[in-house]
C-alpha cells in the first residue's frame, strides 16, 4: 500500500494497492480527488508500476496524468465512482472536503478510511457527523468476521460506506447512493440477483446482488446495518434500482479522466446504479444515526457461497427424519398386519 506515491503533500488522497501474482499484477487506485473513486487495472507483468504526474493530475486538465508502465502489459481496466449521496436535497460528493487518510492507514490490516464533510454546510447537517468510505485489501481468500460477513478472494477488495451522526433534513429523508462504473465500449454489464436458503453467515438475509461483467464485479448483500458492531436486529433494508446508462458527465477533476483521458463517454461507457437504504419512513436511521453498507469489488467473477457443513447437516436431518419415520412406521404396520392374520386358519 502506497499513500500519495511521489507526492509529499497530504492535502489530497490517493492510495495505491498493488497485488503481485505468479505472472501478473493487480492495481487498485483509490482516491477522493474529484469524488471517491477506485481504478482497477490488471496487467500481465509482475513488474508493472503506477506512474503519476502530480502537477498535471491537480490541474484543470488531468487527462493522461495517471498511467501504468509498461502500457503494453495492461489487459483490463475499469473504474467505480460514487458520485452522489442523495439526501433531501442532493449532496454531490465531488464538493466534499476530505480528511487525509495518512493517519488511518494500517499496513498490517491493509485498511484505510476516507472521511469527508460538505465544503459548505448551511443547514449544519454534518456539524456532528461525517461520511466515510473504509477500504480493505486482502492477501488471501476468506470471509469477513463482522456482518455481512462477505466471502472474498485475494483478487478482491472491500469498500464500506458509512454515515455517522448526520442530521436528517426532512422527516422522511431516504438515503440513496449512486455508483457509476466506467467500461470499454462492448463490455456488457449485468445486474444480477441471487437467492439462497443459506443465511448462516448473514442471518435473515437470503439475497446477494452484483453488478458485473466478464472481467470485474461489484457485489453486495441486500442489507445495511445501523450499528458499528452489527447484529441481526440492526439490519436495514437495502434495494438497488436498476443499472442504466448515465445521463450526466463525470467531473473533469477526477482520476477517471486522469487515466482514461478525454474518451470517457465515447471510447468508454458510463453506467450507474442507485442503491437505497431504509424503508419508506426512514425511522431506522432516525433511531440509530448510523448506517453502514459493504460491497466487494475485484477482478474476474464474484465469489459464490456454497452450503456450509452445518446447513448440509441440518438439511439432511430435516429431510431424513421424516423418511426414517415413514419407513419405521410402514414396517411396524406391515409387521402388525402379518402377525394379526397369522392367528387365523386359512379359509378354503
Amino acid at each position: 500500500m502506497q499513500y500519495n506515491p511521489g507526492w509529499n503533500n497530504s492535502s489530497v488522497n490517493l492510495l495505491h494497492v498493488r497485488a503481485v501474482g505468479p505472472s501478473d499484477t493487480l492495481h487498485y487506485i483509490w482516491s477522493s480527488i474529484g469524488a471517491p473513486t477506485v481504478l482497477l487495472v490488471a496487467t500481465e507483468s509482475r513488474t508493472s508500476t503506477l506512474g503519476i504526474n502530480w502537477t498535471q493530475l491537480l490541474s484543470p486538465a488531468p487527462a493522461g496524468a495517471i498511467w501504468i508502465d509498461p502500457p503494453s502489459s495492461v489487459v483490463y481496466s475499469t473504474a467505480a465512482k460514487t458520485l452522489e449521496e442523495l439526501f433531501y436535497p442532493t449532496y454531490d460528493l465531488s464538493d466534499f472536503s476530505w480528511d487525509s487518510i495518512n493517519h488511518t492507514l494500517n499496513h498490517t490490516a491493509l485498511t484505510a478510511e476516507f472521511t469527508g464533510i460538505p465544503a459548505t454546510d448551511p443547514s449544519g447537517s454534518f456539524s456532528n457527523g461525517s461520511l466515510a468510505f473504509q477500504v480493505t485489501a486482502y492477501e488471501a481468500s476468506g470471509r469477513d468476521g463482522p456482518l455481512p460477513s462477505l466471502l472474498h478472494t485475494a483478487n478482491s477488495s472491500k469498500v464500506e460506506f458509512v454515515l455517522a451522526g448526520v442530521a436528517l433534513r426532512g422527516n422522511s429523508s431516504k438515503f440513496v447512493l449512486e455508483v457509476a462504473t466506467v467500461e470499454e465500449i462492448g463490455v456488457v454489464q449485468k445486474l444480477r440477483s441471487e437467492r439462497s436458503i443459506d443465511d448462516e453467515y448473514t442471518p435473515t438475509i437470503f439475497e446477494s446482488q452484483n453488478d458485473s461483467s466478464t472481467l470485474s464485479f461489484l457485489q453486495w448483500k441486500a442489507t445495511a446495518y445501523g450499528s458499528q458492531t452489527p447484529r441481526r436486529e440492526d439490519s436495514i433494508q437495502c434495494q438497488s434500482h436498476g443499472l442504466q446508462a448515465a445521463n450526466w458527465t463525470l467531473p473533469v477533476s477526477s482520476i477517471v479522466h486522469a487515466y482514461f483521458g478525454e474518451g470517457v463517454g465515447s471510447t468508454y461507457t458510463i453506467s450507474a446504479i442507485n442503491i437505497s437504504f431504509g424503508g419508506e419512513d426512514g425511522k431506522v436511521y432516525q433511531e440509530k444515526h448510523y448506517l453502514s453498507w459493504s460491497a466487494l469489488l475485484g477482478f474476474g467473477q464474484p465469489p459464490k457461497d456454497t452450503f456450509s457443513p452445518l446447513v448440509i447437516s441440518i438439511t439432511a436431518v430435516a429431510l431424513g427424519t421424516p423418511m426414517v419415520m415413514l419407513l419405521v412406521g410402514s414396517s411396524v404396520v406391515l409387521f402388525a398386519q402379518r402377525k394379526r392374520y397369522s392367528e387365523y386358519e386359512p379359509i378354503n
